[in-house]
């Protein structure tokens, strides 16, 4: 097994234990404050400090990788890391005055994120933002201390970052029951900030060295500033897009931007262990190969991992769409979370998990687009996807509510996808989809007649094992471990290369892991 899939197997392990814990992180704030005021406003208050950073953060994440390796691989180390100080520095002070400009207008800002509160829900949503705002200038070192582990092939250790993320959270909404929710509010300031804290050892151990200058006038900044405008133009159209999304759903009640906020984790938690893991490590090798003008071997990595994605993803989105209220109803549905907030969350969950696929697609396409220093076209082809994204939620909000909202996200999310396809061909002479959509076709097969099979174990044992939690939990995994045996069978027969080797990578490693076990 090469590297690279060893890396990916063992971040996605990383990864599986992180996302667990954030589910029950999510599981635990749901039962304290359930879809309500509090859990509303925290959400929003949250999202404002992560999006104010992200279109800066994403941006310069992206570029830093292939201006890095290009100064290590045609300088020096030293140039390199000159260059990196001065993006350290850059983004503290950037990170520095957005935080102060937003805790001076933080009225304005929730204004435009959620126009629906007022009242104490925006006195309340004001005060919290107020107090998570500083915590951008730790997103954004966290944001470079990954880039900079991923250079140096530690793909790991940036997945054990939102451990202790959860844990202090979990810890501040225990507290906070007992006191105020304002200590929920400090506690998650203080997670955000063990995000960049917990690497920097890691950091240091990889040759890292910290220097207080910024060298304006290096000319890679000014090409990082060339290739990175684009980027920012881009991430914050898809950024506008969320703020859309959010307002929209103030306007229709607290309860639904709470069930929009755990719909979204779940999907958040699908997308990192497969969508991020992947892309962590094959987003520096793709820069590499564009370094050493390897085009054929890009092209591969292009569409190998576009097909792992396709035969990863596509059973998952069939299994949440027949078990998404199950799925919710086991996580979320207890104390303040009512079964009401369950049929709510679980419908959007259903209709948002069916975009995750453009979404990954996408993603792997935007990356191969910036490892050739192209940032212009994915720029241009996600302003025409979020136009298409806001055009919809205005049609659909009306007639649908807040399923109109997941439509449109996820409608746009496929036309963005088509776009993308298309500017790459027109870009890469000898890409294809074709290898795409015929592993898309059998990975749908295959998962269809898994999700037949699911719905038939669980309408069978369901009825039997009505009762606890411990009950539905049973009843879910047995489901779920059915459709993994289905899925597993029939694309074993239909002799898909990519899921022979998505099993290979995934046993071959836990086999040799139990052999050193067994040596010692």
């Amino acid at each position: 097994m090469s590297k690279a899939a060893r890396a990916t197997v063992l971040l996605m392990v990383v990864t599986i234990l992180s996302k667990m814990l954030g589910l029950i992180r999510d599981s635990v704030l749901a039962s304290a404050y359930g879809t309500g005021k509090y859990a509303a406003v925290y959400v929003t208050a949250n999202s404002i400090s992560t999006i104010l950073f992200a279109v800066i953060g994403t941006a310069i994440a992206t570029s830093l990788i292939p201006l890095y390796n290009k100064l290590e691989n045609e300088d020096s180390r030293e140039r390199a890391m000159g260059f990196l100080n001065s993006v350290v520095n850059l983004v503290v002070i950037v990170c520095l005055v957005i935080a102060v400009v937003g805790i001076i207008f933080a009225g304005p800002l929730v204004k435009i994120f959620a126009p629906g509160y007022e009242g104490d829900v925006y006195i309340l949503c004001v005060q919290y933002t107020r107090i998570l705002l500083p915590s951008i200038i730790f997103v954004g070192l966290a944001n470079i201390f990954t880039s900079y582990l991923q250079i140096k092939k530690r793909y790991v250790i940036p997945g054990f970052i939102g451990m202790p993320y959860s844990i202090i959270i979990i810890v501040s909404i225990f507290l906070s029951l007992k006191t105020s929710p304002l200590v929920l509010v400090v506690g998650t300031l203080i997670a955000i900030s063990a995000k960049a804290l917990f690497q920097l050892p890691f950091v240091y151990k990889e040759g890292y060295r910290y220097r207080p200058k910024i060298n304006i006038h290096d000319p890679v900044m000014k090409d990082m500033m060339i290739l990175i405008l684009p980027v920012v133009i881009g991430v914050g159209a898809n950024q506008i897009n969320s703020i859309v999304d959010k307002s929209l759903a103030s306007l229709l009640g607290t309860d639904v931007v709470a069930s929009f906020s755990y719909a979204i984790k779940l999907y958040e938690f699908v997308q990192a262990l497969f969508i991020t893991s992947i892309l962590s490590v094959i987003y520096p090798r793709l820069s590499s190969m564009i370094v050493l003008d390897r085009m054929d071997s890009f092209l591969d990595s292009i569409k190998k991992t576009m097909n792992v994605i396709i035969v990863a993803l596509v059973p998952i989105i069939v299994g949440c769409i027949v078990l998404s209220r199950q799925i919710v109803e086991v996580l979320f549905q207890r104390n303040a979370f009512t079964s009401k907030d369950t049929t709510m969350t679980a419908s959007i969950l259903l209709i948002y998990v069916v975009g995750i696929l453009a979404f990954a697609l996408r993603d792997v396409l935007t990356r191969g687009f910036y490892s050739m220093e192209d940032s212009k076209t994915p720029m241009i082809n996600s302003i025409i996807a979020i136009v298409f994204n806001i055009s919809l939620n205005l049609i659909l909000i009306k007639p649908l509510g807040y399923k109109g909202l997941a439509i449109a996200t996820a409608v746009s999310a496929y036309i963005g996808l088509f776009l993308f396809n298309i500017s790459m061909k027109k870009k890469v002479e000898g890409y294809s989809a074709r290898d795409n959509y015929i592993v898309f076709g059998k990975s749908l097969f295959a998962a269809l007649v898994m999700g037949l099979g699911v719905k038939l174990v669980y309408g069978i044992i369901g009825p039997a094992l009505i009762g606890s939690l411990l009950l539905k939990l049973i009843v879910l995994a047995i489901s779920v471990g059915v459709g993994v045996v289905v899925y597993s069978i029939v694309m074993h027969f239909l002799k898909v290369e990519e899921y022979e080797m998505i099993f290979e990578m995934i046993f071959g490693t836990l086999g040799k892991k139990i052999k050193k076990l067994q040596k010692k």
